[in-house]
């Protein structure tokens, strides 16, 4: 079995394996599978780096990120100049429909708001703005209304699970109220769990997702 030290170094590991993150210093902790992540870093898009290579390692089972961004004393951008990069970036990606975003900065922190159709657009959305020079963090809180009101099929979020290698044999539960889908059952790590999510959320007619997944791996980390 994993001990908590051996999950330490796998994760510790997986961060240094980044090229983005190979010279961060990010300190790693973990007690019963919950990896704690601190640090100072210079961008947004490395903090959430180190987030995403934490969750790729089996035996996570959940991340507390408390890594501090710093950006070099001589740099400075204001809240204005980087809501100005935001729209930018939006006019730049045809998958975003930046009319219907509100932009909100205070502090380097960006907030985006409004509905869309589709939730890849909600994730173009974000994706454009956390490499942005400035930003410090993105709090994503855009809905999905779609205008098709199309019927949630069941059938076809189970068949996307089977297609997807890292799903395919999982237990998952999926149950369908309306436009909302609930997902339970177990899987293997904090990957497969948020995968899961993004799946579901793609499927046609999906407004949201109640993602009740846990994370139990077989070779749990002891003391």
């Amino acid at each position: 079995m994993k001990t908590n030290e051996d999950l330490q170094r796998d994760v510790q590991d997986a961060i240094k394996w980044e090229p983005l993150l190979n010279a961060a210093e990010i300190g790693v902790t973990v007690q019963n599978g919950v990896v704690t992540l601190t640090g100072v870093v210079d961008s947004y898009s490395k903090k959430t780096e180190a987030e995403d290579a934490a969750k790729h390692v089996a035996g996570v089972k959940a991340v507390v990120e408390k890594i501090e961004i710093k950006f070099a004393n001589s740099w400075k951008i204001n809240d204005s100049e980087i809501a100005d990069e935001v729209l930018n970036a939006f006019r730049g990606n045809t998958e975003v429909p930046g009319s219907k975003v509100k932009v909100k900065v205070e502090d380097g922190w960006v907030t985006l708001e409004g509905e869309f159709t589709w939730y890849y657009q909600k994730e173009a959305a974000g994706k454009s703005v956390k490499n942005l020079p400035g930003v410090k963090g993105v709090s994503n809180k855009i809905t999905i209304r779609s205008e098709t009101h199309d019927a949630i099929e069941k059938r076809e979020i189970e068949r996307a699970f089977v297609r997807n290698w890292s799903m395919c044999d999982q237990n998952i539960d999926v149950q369908v109220t309306g436009n909302s889908v609930t997902l339970r059952g177990i899987v293997d790590s904090l990957y497969q769990k948020e995968e899961a999510g993004h799946i579901a959320r793609s499927a046609p007619g999906v407004w949201s997702v109640d993602n009740e997944l846990v994370v139990e791996y077989d070779d749990e980390p002891s003391q």
